[in-house]
């Protein structure tokens, strides 16, 4: 057999992280299960429980992109072809991130609109809801704002001013980072726990999985900047970028759902069916 390929396509050399992964994401859930319900998991109490499926998951996003991006940088293997097809991955990967929320987004709306024979009123009777206006308005300006940093950012690597973009990506992973940090703050003095009735389980499954999805992103908005200061993106090929700056975008996107309907349109008001 020749060295040479004979095709255009990039066939991937055997890799353990999707296995690992698989794996971070079942030691994550298995520890959230035991947190959520407060039960002692191998003797570990609190919120230690689900801090090695986290280590695992970061674990897996650094070496597996250190993995990518070698292929790409040393070995030059994503060629017009491979790059279209990753392109089209992570489009399909943000087409079944919108039906993991629109599960959620269901939920809340099936209790919300009356569908539910068991919900009287909405919010329910001694639930005191988040002011939409406080630090959710707050975040939705910090990540609207992020939208745009990120876009200029896109728009300094199009042209090939990598240094530029690295700033304006910092700024915009600084940003994911202050909604955290926000999210967090809300979450210690919201008025209601998780176990508290239907409406405080589908608040912090919506909102709590977005909070997570603006962590990877962030993640993920670092790696760029790493990867711009170092000059590893051109003009014509910044898949890596690319998919970065579409990921965030969908988070705003969803973020702006959330706050519309969750917190200010059907979070507030109570009805009555």
């Amino acid at each position: 057999m020749s060295a040479q390929a004979k095709h255009p396509f990039h066939m991937v050399d055997p890799s353990p992280w999707p296995a690992v992964g698989a794996l971070a994401a079942l030691t994550l859930a298995v520890g959230a299960v035991f947190y959520f319900h407060e039960e002692p998991l191998f003797g570990i109490n609190g919120i230690a429980k689900i801090i090695p499926g986290f280590v695992l998951i970061i674990l897996t996003m650094v070496l597996w992109w250190r993995d990518v991006i070698k292929e790409s940088v040393k070995e030059r293997v994503h060629t017009k072809e491979t790059s279209h097809g990753l392109r089209l991955g992570m489009v399909l990967f943000i087409a079944s991130e919108v039906m993991f929320f629109g599960a959620f987004f269901w939920a809340f709306f099936h209790h919300s609109l009356g569908f539910s024979t068991a919900t009287l009123q909405w919010p329910p009777e001694g639930i005191e809801v988040l002011d939409a206006w406080h630090l959710p308005f707050y975040n939705t300006i910090i990540l609207l704002t992020s939208g745009i940093t990120v876009t200029r950012a896109h728009l300094y690597i199009e042209a090939g001013m990598n240094e530029k973009a690295a700033k304006w990506t910092w700024i915009t992973a600084a940003l994911g980072v202050m909604f955290l940090g926000l999210q967090v703050y809300e979450y210690g003095h919201a008025a209601f726990g998780l176990s508290d009735g239907i409406y405080p389980s589908t608040f912090y499954m919506a909102t709590g999985f977005h909070g997570f999805h603006v962590f990877v992103g962030t993640t993920f908005l670092i790696v760029c900047a790493v990867r711009a200061n170092k000059n590893q993106f051109t003009p014509d090929k910044h898949i890596g970028f690319q998919s970065a700056a579409w990921y965030w975008h969908f988070v705003d996107v969803v973020w702006l759902f959330l706050f519309v309907w969750v917190y200010w349109l059907l979070g507030a008001p109570v009805r009555t069916f």
